[in-house]
């Protein structure tokens, strides 16, 4: 059953609230707030290729706070174990049984700080759990729970004792962005609270984990027009047959795109996508799915340029606005 316009404006409304709430820790980052909660309704995973000290702590746990959830944060290393991420089987001498002890991906909002300096068997860890939301550990599996995201967060500048994420890992991030710096209005007013350490401490949760599954399930149901559904795999075989590009995006890829364009029309108050969702979400959605040419990337060609001569070679559909 497809969503009515009664409950596009609910969705709207409660979606303006949560970017709101979150916007008191994390200021002047609005939109960024609002790609990120719309990849945690569309039940995926956000990848921040951000320099240090730009509130990535902060946007996590101001999110988790929103949603009456919990937040856990792992520092990648070259020594961490996929162990130390999902956790370990332990013999209890006491009651002679095994237990497992949950590792701090079983949280409702995990960033994974500076994962490119992970080991990629470390890395690999995450795949599942990313994918499937449940990790298993000797044969038993274990559910990570509704709402799950992961905040995964790369530093662009220092490259020095990194390991590349594989493409078929960065595949499974519904979106890369960037929070970047504050202007300097929101600067000073960052500076005159700075005697706060922790901002997200004194938000009050707007709604509840359950509810936040609720939102999930009620933007699945957003119609999507036939046309709307080709347009998006138009783009994404035009990706593949670019000249500068080596991998476009996968069919995975598009699924993500129809994913995050529910949710993104639903958060505007519209029970059904239109092309220009996908125009909005493409660079977010797709850049880092792109594996380019050498010689074209030489050549100055990027992502974003690949994305925009797909855009004008597409033609855009005139979609119906209702189902």
């Amino acid at each position: 059953m497809s969503m009515t316009p009664e409950q596009a404006a609910w969705f709207q409304g409660t979606f303006t609230r949560l970017v709101e709430n979150v916007d008191k820790a994390v200021q002047g980052k609005h939109d960024v707030i609002s790609l990120v909660l719309a990849s945690m309704l569309a039940e995926g995973h956000v990848l921040l290729e951000d320099a240090p000290g730009t509130g990535k702590t902060s946007l996590a746990k101001a999110l988790a706070a929103t949603v009456q959830g919990t937040s856990s944060r792992i520092q990648f290393t070259p020594d961490l174990l996929p162990s130390d991420v999902t956790g370990v089987t332990i013999y209890d001498q006491q009651n002679h049984k095994f237990e497992f002890h949950k590792g701090p991906i079983f949280a409702s909002i995990v960033l994974a700080d500076e994962i490119n300096r992970a080991s990629p068997k470390t890395q690999s860890a995450l795949l599942e759990v990313m994918e499937e939301s449940r990790v298993t550990i000797d044969g038993v599996t274990h559910e990570a729970g509704r709402p799950f995201l992961v905040i995964a967060t790369q530093n662009p500048v220092e490259q020095a004792g990194t390991y590349k994420l594989p493409e078929a890992q960065l595949d499974r991030f519904l979106i890369k962005t960037s929070i970047g710096y504050p202007d300097l209005a929101v600067t000073e007013s960052i500076l005159a609270g700075a005697s706060d350490r922790n901002p997200s401490s004194h938000l009050s949760a707007i709604i509840t984990t359950g509810a936040v599954a609720d939102m999930a399930d009620l933007a699945a149901s957003v119609h999507v027009e036939p046309a709307v559904l080709r347009y998006v795999a138009e783009l994404a075989e035009a990706t593949r047959e670019d000249g500068g590009v080596r991998l476009g995006v996968s069919v995975r890829g598009a699924i993500a795109m129809i994913r995050l364009a529910k949710v993104w029309a639903a958060s505007r108050g519209r029970h059904y996508v239109l092309p220009d969702d996908i125009k909005a979400l493409i660079a977010p959605a797709w850049q880092h799915r792109l594996l380019l040419d050498a010689e074209a990337e030489f050549a100055g060609t990027t992502a974003d340029v690949v994305l925009a001569r797909v855009l004008d070679r597409i033609a855009a559909p005139q979609a119906r606005t209702a189902a």
